[in-house]
């Protein structure tokens, strides 16, 4: 059984999930540029892990914000569907 949906519909609905399924790919890039830029900062400024640390937790507050905005335009589109 087979669920059939209106033309406009599938076209958003192709849209959501293609705008949604980045967010894991956004993630993963925002935690893996933050390491790096503080990997190299270590490397030039030869101060141990700290701008390691202090990036990757960056690049992580990054990604969890952009997870944030993505979940907010989320809900304010359903909100208009209705």
């Amino acid at each position: 059984m087979t669920m059939t949906l209106p033309g406009e519909d599938k076209g958003k609905l192709i849209r959501q999930i293609a705008s949604y399924s980045t967010l894991g790919l956004e993630m993963g890039l925002s935690v893996a540029v933050g390491a790096i830029i503080g990997y190299y900062l270590d490397k030039w400024l030869d101060t141990g892990p700290w701008f390691l640390i202090i990036f990757l937790i960056f690049g992580a507050i990054a990604g969890f914000r952009s997870l944030y905005r993505a979940l907010k335009r989320l809900e304010r589109e359903n909100k208009e569907d209705r």
